[in-house]
């Protein structure tokens, strides 16, 4: 259109919209005929545009069916559509490499309702998605900042890299924190690995992994757990990994700011109010200390080792991350 517009208005002195409309129909082989007399030279330049517009027409409609033939035109609409899809979820996991580990992995997310996007550069990710119940998936190398992208990652709460190469993880690794500096992501994200030998282990945390998990460790841990004291076997995996255990663990972390900073922990209440119990104490600096007693002081940036139902657990964040002292100290 823009050859032709150009070719009209300096062979024959055509009008812009003249220049445009006689362009038109004639790329278009439409057949109205001359708007205006056209000089020979004009003519010429019409029949060659006439040969190029239904070139560029022939190879538009050859190259379409080639697309619908092959398939490509439904996979991008495809993942186009679960693109969309993955772009409305909020503090999710990006779990990298598809294999044995994933599976056990996205299993326990899906039944915790903790949102994943699963990142696999295989050919058959589709069927491997559909076969294992995937809800998202994209089929990429990991470590590329478009999958990063299409996988949402400025949303995410974290990252779980479990491939069985070494070079895999420490690659993926080094680009989510690099990530975090392109893009100023305000709160680090939480990146969970694996690692077979002691010496990758410390690898991956130095690159920056908050938590690397060594299979062969945790398996003889746990066997040696079993032949010691056979009768606790389970008692980890019922209270720590089920979610509809009636009681469980966690760290809370005490901010600066908190109302309970330089407090016993009698004080506090804890138990009164939320119905949990301190097990342990974890100072700023390492040191923790077990079953600590009601006039242990609680310090700026501690973590307290807590052991309740999760509404308790729940309730004792709340009232530690409180700047004032809470109204339910007045009732206790």
């Amino acid at each position: 259109m823009f050859v032709g517009t150009i070719g009209y208005v300096y062979i024959d002195n055509f009008t812009l919209m003249d220049a445009i409309y006689q362009t038109g129909i004639t790329f278009t082989t439409v057949g109205f005929g001359e708007i205006s007399e056209i000089s020979t030279m004009g003519r010429l330049f019409t029949i060659t545009l006439i040969i190029g517009g239904f070139a560029v027409f022939s190879m538009a409609i050859g190259a379409m069916v080639t697309e619908l033939s092959n398939g490509n035109i439904a996979q991008a609409l495809k993942d186009r559509n679960m693109l969309y899809r993955i772009a409305r979820l909020k503090r999710h996991f990006v779990v990298c490499y598809h294999n044995e580990y994933t599976l056990e992995v996205t299993d326990e997310l899906k039944r915790n309702h903790i949102p994943f996007v699963v990142i696999d550069p295989r050919d058959d990710i589709d069927e491997i998605a559909k076969k294992h119940n995937y809800p998202y998936y994209i089929k990429d190398e990991p470590h590329t900042d478009i999958a990063m992208q299409k996988a949402h990652l400025s949303s995410a709460k974290g990252v779980i890299s479990l491939s069985g190469s070494i070079a895999d993880n420490i690659a993926f690794i080094a680009s989510v924190r690099l990530f975090e500096k392109e893009h100023d992501i305000p709160n680090p994200y939480y990146v969970i690995s694996s690692a077979q030998s002691k010496s990758d282990v410390a690898k991956l945390k130095k690159l920056g992994a908050n938590t690397v998990v060594s299979p062969t460790k945790l398996t003889a841990q746990r066997i040696t757990a079993m032949a010691a004291r056979p009768d606790m076997e389970n008692l980890l995996e019922e209270f720590l990994y089920k979610n509809d255990t009636p009681l469980d663990i966690e760290e809370i972390f005490i901010p600066k700011h908190s109302w309970v900073v330089l407090k016993k922990l009698k004080e506090a209440h804890l138990r009164q109010i939320a119905n949990v119990s301190i097990v342990g104490i974890r100072q700023k600096d390492g040191k923790f200390k077990t079953m600590p007693k009601g006039d242990e002081l609680v310090y700026s940036e501690c973590t307290l080792l807590v052991i309740g139902t999760e509404k308790g657990i729940n309730r004792t964040k709340t009232l530690v991350r409180k700047t004032n002292k809470p109204e339910e100290l007045k009732y206790v």
